[in-house]
């Protein structure tokens, strides 16, 4: 299964990825990088069974803890 996921995100970024560097859209490349990246990790996550990172979490530690925004 981690093999077919492994050949869908090649498939998806040479159907991409090629389109944007012959436009030198190379802002949207790094945008479009990161969030592949974040999906083919999630990706491999659920896959393999490993729990998936609660994002409320990470967004909870941000504002409370790096912004210091409590709200009470």
């Amino acid at each position: 299964m981690v093999f077919l996921l492994i050949i869908i995100f090649i498939v998806i970024i040479l159907f991409d990825v090629p389109e944007m560097i012959k436009k030198e859209y190379w802002r949207e490349l790094k945008v479009y990088s990161v969030f592949l990246i974040i999906a083919f990790t999630m990706s491999i996550f659920l896959v393999t069974g490993l729990p998936i990172p609660n994002p409320v979490k990470g967004m909870e530690y941000v504002v409370k803890d790096i912004l210091h925004l409590n709200y009470k």
